[in-house]
């Protein structure tokens, strides 16, 4: 075999005793069967044998591979070793044996099996090779310990594999690339496959397991798999594959697994396309970047048709793939005769220039198409680029009855209705399509997804305990596939740095790489908001070029104020300002399109109002202050805005009241805005000529450079909302989520947000604390 295998102590017990009785007794006339699958070492053990009875000047008559003879030959070794006193040792493989050779076999009454070897001597044969314990436990394995596949393995003589193959029975053979294809356990495609019943399997088996190339669980070993694949006849490989796969489509059946070995083996046909075909459908719900392979696979297969363009796009789109699923989508834009596909192909396109910050085109694709979702979308684009009237007249469209469309529209309405009043539900309502989107799945790529408007309608309204918790789900659950991943991680960061969690927000950083325009616009502001959060000068300035030609690859709308708003305290700090006028202008004209909702309008002015005050333009300032002033009714949030921007003027001309200050500052860091708290109040600190004064301002400064604040005592059963308290009290009263929303006919996902809500107001640390802290309240609040 190998000369490591001569080493002192690296050989099978039943061997090693055999080789001591030789060269103690060498003259004895044993008769011994030497039994072991290939690769065990027998012609290796034979050829010691053979030394030491040369040694020893005795004739001895040792036959290997006495599987491979016919019966004439095995009569003449059956006829000499009656007629000779020499030793007789025959070797052979644990394969079904003829009638001749089981007879002979029994005839010599002592029988020598070799097995495996273990880690141990693994370990010693890979140490002589110079390797360690970490190379021996990997090759231990690849190999399942068969000596020959260990000193392959160590060797690098992988290429012995090849011709070994060639000599395999074919119906051996065949089994073997089945059962690398992971089909070695299906007994009725292999008795199709290899054109016999199943109980004619059992010999195919045998003379498998003979090879020594399966493990002792009769699965193919790792190094076997992969000599399969590069060392055994490609074209015999494909053949067998493709049929495998043919079979498994005559039947109905999956046929993934098989199919993945077909990939990149150049096949091709119409069997070929169909089974790569069918596999991109079962890969899509799991790994759209496999579906989309099939897809491609099955295009280069020769596959056509508009269900496989279909599916291709919208598995590259899902997959993040937008270059492709663009190129294909206006690929069936241009059909003239498929108008299913020419929708579809809209669908497609108009996703994708969502991701890349054209709303406006994306909107004219979506209405053309026509299809229920696509007007759903239509209408969310509409409105972020002010068009409220004809985003209303889109949705007055009949819903379609299936969830993935309630869901759209559900998300659309919600929009829709965020610019009327002061949009109070609006949140709630994006919650619900939330859930309905989970219970759906994405059937589609989606332009944007209810979490994600969620989370922006929470960040524009202080509800950042909610905004974490359904970006959370939807992240988790993969909702939107790839093509969200990056949007809701994005958002995450932007929750974390709104609340001052400067190092959470720093792991959803994002190299410029691979981003569309619209998640490269939040990355790269996310980057500059991190840096004058820290104020990191230098980072900041380094931060602004790619922040603002991010800015300047798409229109401003309605979901990109963040960002803007972001830019231009930045701009403000550079001296940049002028750069920034005209997108500021584009902004502001959708929102007085859409009325000035205070929703959305609210925290663009906050943003402008710190570009003010940065430059100490209080002119500008005071007008900000005004605008925040008539968007005070609309709830704690504007309220709290409006009034720490009064505190923030009062600061910048030093006429102020530290307690208002305190107060205001405190309001902020309760509704999670902890950085502008303790920057407002480290402001009035560092202004102030009373000590006293500014001592409290600083020690308010460093309690609110923190997270949510914990004090119960501070919120209470004031902080929340008549739905929150009703929901709170089924909760407390034993209903679980699903009965809850029963009674309040919502959902349970919608009573799980609400819950993470009154969580994050009341500074709870988790469910069982939260529940004993409401048990005590309404305990209080109505005894």
């Amino acid at each position: 075999m190998n000369a490591l295998l001569d080493q002192p102590g690296i050989i099978h017990p039943g061997a090693r005793r055999l080789l001591d009785e030789v060269t103690t007794a060498p003259e004895v006339p044993v008769r011994v069967t030497v039994v072991a699958p290939g690769g065990h070492g027998k012609t290796h053990l034979l050829g010691l044998l053979g030394r030491r009875y040369a040694d020893a000047g005795v004739e001895a008559l040792l036959i290997d591979d006495a599987d491979q003879l016919d019966d004439d030959e095995l009569a003449k070794i059956k006829a000499r070793t009656e007629e000779t006193t020499a030793p007789v040792v025959l070797a052979f493989r644990t394969a079904a044996r003829t009638k001749a050779l089981r007879t002979l076999a029994d005839s010599f009454g002592r029988s020598v099996s070799l097995g495996a070897f273990g880690l141990d001597d693994v370990r010693k044969l890979v140490e002589q090779s110079g390797g360690d314990a970490a190379t021996a436990a990997e090759v231990h394995l690849r190999t399942g310990g068969v000596p020959g596949l260990v000193v392959r393995a160590v060797t690098g003589r992988l290429a012995d594999f090849r011709g070994e193959l060639e000599q395999l029975d074919d119906d051996v053979h065949r089994y073997l690339i089945a059962a690398e294809a992971g089909a070695g356990r299906n007994l009725d495609l292999l008795a199709a496959l290899l054109n016999r019943d199943r109980e004619g399997l059992p010999e195919v088996f045998d003379s498998a397991r003979a090879t020594g190339l399966l493990g002792e669980d009769d699965v193919l070993l790792p190094i076997a798999a992969e000599a399969i694949r590069t060392w055994g006849s490609p074209g015999r490989r494909l053949t067998v594959l493709q049929r495998l796969v043919e079979l498994q489509l005559r039947d109905g059946l999956p046929v993934l697994d098989l199919a993945k070995s077909l990939l990149g083996t150049g096949s091709s046909g119409a069997s070929a396309a169909a089974a790569f075909e069918a596999a991109a459908r079962e890969a899509m719900p799991d790994d759209t970047k496999l579906a989309a392979r099939f897809y491609e696979a099955a295009s280069e297969a020769g596959g056509r048709g508009a269900a496989l363009t279909v599916g291709w796009a919208h598995a590259a789109a899902l997959a993040g793939d937008l270059d492709t699923a663009l190129r294909l989508g206006d690929g069936m834009l241009g059909s003239t005769s498929d108008t299913d596909a020419r929708a579809a192909g809209a669908e497609v396109a108009a996703t994708v220039l969502a991701h890349r910050g054209e709303l406006a085109h994306s909107a004219e694709l979506y209405q053309w198409s026509g299809r229920a979702a696509s007007k759903a979308f239509a209408a969310i684009a509409l409105l972020g680029t002010g068009k409220l009237e004809a985003a209303r007249g889109v949705l007055e469209t009949p819903e379609v009855p299936t969830l993935f469309a309630g869901a759209a529209s559900r998300m659309a309405r919600a929009i829709t209705d965020s610019v009327s009043g002061c949009g109070a539900e609006t949140l709630s309502a994006l919650l619900g399509a939330a859930s309905m989107l989970e219970s759906a799945g994405a059937p589609a790529p989606l332009p944007d997804s209810p979490a994600a408007l969620a989370a922006l309608v929470g960040l524009h309204s202080g509800e950042l305990a909610l905004a974490e918790s359904v970006l959370s789900r939807a992240a988790n659950g993969r909702i939107g596939g790839d093509l969200l991943a990056k949007r809701h991680r994005l958002l995450l960061g932007w929750v974390a740095m709104t609340a001052g969690d400067l190092k959470t927000a720093a792991e959803a950083l994002m190299p410029p790489d691979g981003l569309e325009a619209r998640d490269e616009l939040f990355a790269a502001t996310l980057q500059l908001g991190l840096a004058r959060r820290a104020s990191d000068l230098p980072g900041l300035q380094r931060s602004w070029d790619r922040a603002y030609q991010a800015s300047m690859r798409q229109q401003p709308d309605l979901y990109s104020l963040l960002p803007l708003g972001e830019l231009a305290i930045a701009a403000a700090r550079g001296g940049a300002s002028a750069k920034l006028a005209g997108q500021l202008e584009r902004a502001h004209a959708v929102l007085d399109a859409l009325g000035n909702p205070p929703l959305w309008t609210a925290t663009l002015r906050w943003h402008e109002l710190h570009a003010a005050i940065t430059v100490e333009d209080h002119t500008s300032a005071g007008e900000r202050l005004a605008a925040l002033n008539d968007f005070a009714s609309c709830g704690r949030y504007p309220a709290a805005l409006a009034a720490a921007a009064t505190g923030w003027l009062a600061v910048l001309t030093g006429s102020f009241d530290p307690e208002s200050i305190t107060a205001s500052a405190s309001e902020l860091h309760e509704l999670g805005l902890c950085w502008d708290a303790s920057r407002l109040a480290g402001q009035a600190a560092i202004r102030t000529s009373d000590r006293k004064a500014m001592v409290q301002l600083l020690e308010a400064a460093r309690q609110f450079q923190g997270r949510a604040p914990e004090p119960v005592a501070a919120t209470g059963l004031n902080a929340l909302s008549e739905r929150e308290l009703e929901v709170a009290r089924l909760v407390v009263g034993g209903l679980t989520y699903k009965q809850a929303g029963s009674e309040l006919f919502i959902s349970g996902k919608t009573v799980e947000h609400h819950m993470a809500r009154i969580r994050g107001k009341l500074g709870a640390g988790d469910r069982r604390e939260l529940l004993a802290m409401l048990r005590e309240l309404l305990a209080a609040g109505e005894g």
